[in-house]
């Protein structure tokens, strides 16, 4: 069996815990701790480490989820749950675009350290404030849609959107390794 590492990283409250928990068949792994610092704000407790979760991807295919704190004073975790990733997913909350900037820095983070697909996940779309897509790939440096990663909108409380987006990044890993191995070839 195919074991593919996946990564969710983003800002703060962007729903990376929640994200995993909704499709988890296992109870995840988690390292939240209360936030003592301005992420109190925002929520009561916050990743301090990493959060685990497995999928089940067909037959012969299973997911390994991992969740990176939010925070850069633990980027260090991102490096380490980075280095092994098949792929990742950013997520960003659509109604913090003060946030958009740390968004942008965690993904050039991620690609320093890693050549892999990426799709990006919009959450709290519905809420008031909320850019739309286009806006906030803009925000992202991406000027058309040519060359920008997959951006689809996400409820990181519903395990079916989830599942969703998951699938779409899965799709986006095997035509990425597909047109790799084409081209070196």
């Amino acid at each position: 069996m195919e074991i593919m590492n996946l990564v969710i990283t983003g800002t703060v409250g962007a729903g990376k815990t929640t994200f995993i928990r909704s499709v988890s068949e296992i109870e995840v792994v988690d390292t939240d701790k209360k936030a003592t610092d301005d992420v109190a704000n925002l929520k009561q407790n916050t990743t301090v480490a990493m959060d685990f979760g497995t999928l089940q991807f067909g037959e012969e295919m299973a997911l390994h989820i991992y969740g990176t704190p939010g925070q850069t004073r633990f980027d260090f975790m991102w490096e380490i749950l980075i280095e092994r990733a098949h792929a990742y997913v950013l997520l960003i909350a659509a109604h913090r675009p003060s946030e958009f900037h740390h968004a942008r820095r965690i993904m050039n983070f991620m690609n320093r350290h890693a050549q892999i697909p990426m799709v990006i996940g919009i959450t709290h779309s519905d809420c008031e404030g909320a850019w739309n897509l286009e806006d906030i790939a803009l925000a992202l440096g991406y000027q058309d849609s040519v060359t920008r990663p997959p951006i689809l909108l996400v409820n990181a409380e519903d395990g079916e959107s989830v599942a969703i987006l998951l699938i779409s990044l899965v799709e986006h890993y095997m035509q990425t390794t597909a047109m790799a191995a084409t081209v070196a070839s």
